[in-house]
């Protein structure tokens, strides 16, 4: 089974579940998001989280997508939806990051506060 790792700003949900065969089932969030000041770590080469639930806008690019996900207190991350020859169109979730995966060498930006 490969090993999973929580991404930067998470810890495992229960560390002894870890210790038992080397894996976890959930991250959660060192620090709570505050609605004000928070920023986003760029995580290149990832397999998008399921988007069941995320909000969904064909029209926007990746800066205004940035800006309606900090207007949305409940915003934890975002994405282009499609990255081709510079990409449109944005993703944003609202819920928990399910699903999440690096490549090595494909994959997409998701901005993660």
């Amino acid at each position: 089974m490969p090993r999973c790792n929580c991404i930067k700003g998470f810890v495992p949900g229960n560390p002894q579940e870890r210790s038992l065969n080397n894996s976890f089932t959930e991250c959660l969030r060192k620090t709570q998001l505050s609605c004000s000041g928070d920023g986003f770590s760029l995580m290149r080469k990832m397999k998008l989280p399921a988007t069941t639930g995320a909000i969904v806008d064909k029209r926007i690019g990746v800066k205004e997508c940035e800006e309606k996900c900090i207007n949305n207190c409940n915003c934890t991350a975002f994405a282009n939806t499609n990255i081709q020859d510079g990409g449109s169109g944005c993703v944003i979730w609202t819920s928990e990051l399910t699903d999440i995966r690096s490549y090595a060498d494909a994959g997409q930006d998701l901005y993660v506060r």
